[in-house]
Order: C-alpha cells, then structure tokens, then sequence
C-alpha cells in the first residue's frame, strides 16, 4: 500500500508530502496505481522548481525509487511572493492523490499533520 502523508503549517500552507510503499495492484512494471502516485509526487517536485521558481536549495527531497519513497518538504519560510504559486502546485498533488483513494481506495491511504485549516 502506498503510504501518503501531507504536513501543512500553523496558517493551513501544504509545506511537505511524503509518499512511501507500493501498490502492490499489478507486478512491478504493470502497476498503474504506483506509476500515477509517481507521477504526481515527480510533477509536483519539478513544478515547485520549474513553474514556482522555488531553488532546489530551498527544497529538502529525498527519493527512492527502490523502496517506494519520495519526500519534499520547504525549507524556508512561505512568506514570499512564491507562495500562491507553491500552494497550487501542492494542493494540485492534494487533490490528485485523494482522486486517486477514489478509484483505489484498498492501495493507497492519505494522512494530514500539521496545523492551520485545510481548502
């Protein structure tokens, strides 16, 4: 099962997901419920860098494809003129992922931790 986890701040930002485990829905290659989760969390990585113009410095993220894992978190502080664009990027992989427990709700769970309210 894959394992998603969403940290928000004291203010509701989205500052880190993490995402760890496999599907397990078809054998590895065919496995379309990991290939989507993959997918989203990569997307959502390079769009903070290519689209929201954060600095990889800024970024703590570690990958693995081996095991299943992947987490980004913010290093700095969201009180720059980024943030919109951070904060629809995340909640974009949000709102992908709880579409995805949708459609596969037996492969794939969602937690939220952190503070702030949710949109």
């Amino acid at each position: 099962m894959i394992k998603v986890r969403i940290e928000s701040d004291s203010e509701g930002n989205i500052i880190s997901f993490e995402m760890s485990g496999h599907a397990d829905y078809r054998p590895h290659g065919e496995d379309i419920v990991c290939a989507a989760a993959s997918v989203l969390g990569y997307t959502a990585l390079r769009a903070l860098i290519e689209v929201a113009g954060v600095n990889e410095t800024n970024l703590d993220y570690k990958l693995d494809d081996s095991v299943g894992y992947l987490k980004v978190k913010l290093k700095t502080e969201l009180q720059n003129d980024t943030l919109p664009y951070i904060q629809v990027i995340l909640r974009t992989y949000d709102v992908g992922i709880r579409s995805m427990i949708e459609s596969y709700p037996k492969y794939i769970t969602l937690e939220y931790v952190g503070g702030g309210n949710r949109v």
